[in-house]
């Protein structure tokens, strides 16, 4: 093949070939969920929401909390987040009365007794909110819901290091978070001020450093490369510090060019981006070095060091992706609050209105927002299934889907094995009668072999998706 290179973790080969790369590295979903977004019914009732959720209560399943919070001080240009830009803090409480208010009707349809096990907080910055204000917000759910407080839970928040006062992380700490996410995406001065996210090394260190002595576990960050003025060495310079700093997790995300739908990106001149070669080259090195440095390849985006949960939950077969990525916790039925966030059950999907006005709106009249959803069919779950074995486990086993599902995976997957066959001559993937097992060189598109078993997609990949790599 044309040129391919190859480094190894011992228990994660990969292998990075230019020619695969270019014949797959079309459009296709990230699979944060199956149906996809895409798929969501405008129309969604609010009544088959609350079916879907009596259907969660009688499981016992445990939860996982997400709440949006979309205030920011400062405006990214890169950033395509549902996000209110402000500097008045006292915006924040009126937000979080409604939070309770949508928590209140959401416990009492999904139940107030029921674990949770995972609890997120995202943005926008979370950190935004001043300390009472966080305070406030955390009582309130654990008046409403059953908060855990024991080492097993996964509460986690993303934090801005420039909105983090002397008091904030020992204050998310008392409140019961246990993980973090730093912002950082470039240490770049120039890369920095033509995203206007001013944020020197000192100030990421100190914060991680802080953190640790409090006791945060799994700190990851998160990096962003095709930004302005990016080069091959500026990044590898950035990923050098960042290997210093030590985090249990990264993740490395690919930054798409779309003013005409994100308007601060209009900020952003075109020229100063890396070109689609070297972002690339970029995204080669960056796995290569953090291979070497010691990190596992989780999948995409991600990566963790061989002791985090993630590497182990890996391993173990027991990785699991949703809405806020890979994740431990496969067992948990997710109750989002907030404008545009989305909810989960074992058998539906459903999402908040994006607009505030109108998310403010209807929890004001004591109705909750959902405005989009989508119940899925027993085939949903099927392919769901599957497509969650091969982007998160890597492979598919098929006396686990016999077991599962009841069905031969031979015939019901007829048609799909038959489309995979190219991607076996390319040594993608590999099928032994037993398992189907992602290769080396699967791994980095792993988006697309999914996308065989995606029964929405049939007709080819969709330009409402960002490209593979």
């Amino acid at each position: 093949m044309a040129s391919s290179s190859a480094l190894a973790s011992t228990r994660q080969p990969f292998i990075w070939d230019d020619a695969l790369i270019q014949r797959y590295d079309l459009s296709g979903p990230r699979y944060t969920s199956y149906p996809t977004a895409v798929e969501f019914d405008p129309h969604y009732p609010l009544n088959d929401m609350a079916q879907a959720a009596a259907r969660s209560q009688a499981s016992g399943r445990p939860l996982s909390l997400y709440t949006h919070l979309p205030f920011c001080a400062h405006l990214c240009y890169y950033c395509a987040c549902n996000k209110v830009i402000t500097r008045k803090r006292d915006k924040a409480m009126p937000y979080v009365e409604r939070l309770l208010k949508e928590a209140a009707m959401q416990a009492r349809l999904f139940g107030a007794d029921r674990p949770v096990r995972q609890l997120h907080w995202g943005g926008g910055t979370p950190t935004f909110l001043p300390r009472e204000v966080m305070a406030h917000l955390m009582a309130g759910y654990s008046e409403l819901f059953n908060l855990q407080r024991d080492e097993e839970r996964d509460y986690s928040v993303e934090i801005d290091p420039r909105e983090v006062g002397q008091d904030t992380l020992p204050t998310l700490w008392d409140l019961g978070f246990n993980r973090i996410s730093l912002g950082v995406q470039d240490l770049n001065p120039r890369v920095q001020k033509a995203v206007n996210r001013i944020q020197p090394r000192e100030m990421t260190e100190t914060v991680l450093s802080e953190a640790r002595r409090l006791g945060f576990r799994s700190i990851n960050l998160d990096l962003i490369y095709g930004l302005p003025h990016q080069t091959p060495e500026s990044f590898a310079e950035t990923l050098e510090a960042v290997i210093e700093m030590a985090p249990d997790r990264l993740s490395v995300f690919s930054y798409a060019h779309l003013p005409d739908r994100f308007f601060p990106q209009t900020r952003i001149l075109a020229d100063t981006l890396p070109t689609p070669q070297q972002k690339l080259t970029i995204l080669h090195s960056t796995i290569n070095r953090l291979l070497e440095a010691g990190y596992e390849y989780i999948g995409m985006d991600h990566f963790a060091r061989p002791d985090d949960s993630l590497a182990v939950a890996q391993r173990a077969g027991r990785l699991h992706r949703n809405f806020q990525g890979y994740t431990t916790h496969s067992d948990c039925d997710l109750v989002s609050l907030g404008v545009s966030a989305i909810g989960q059950t074992d058998d539906a999907y459903f999402q908040n209105n994006h607009d505030l006005p109108a998310w403010e709106a209807a929890i004001d009249a004591g109705q909750l927002a959902i405005t989009k959803g989508v119940n899925l069919t027993r085939d949903d779950r099927i392919r769901r299934w599957v497509i969650g074995q091969l982007i998160c486990q890597f492979r598919l086993d098929r006396q686990q889907f016999a077991d599962q599902w009841g069905e031969n995976p031979d015939r019901y997957f007829a048609d799909e094995l038959r489309r995979l066959q190219p991607m076996m001559r390319d040594e993608l993937i590999a099928d032994d009668g037993r398992t189907l097992q992602v290769l080396p060189a699967g791994r980095i598109l792993i988006r697309a072999i999914c996308q065989i078993f995606d029964r929405y997609r049939k007709a080819g990949a969709s330009q409402r998706f960002s490209r593979i790599i």
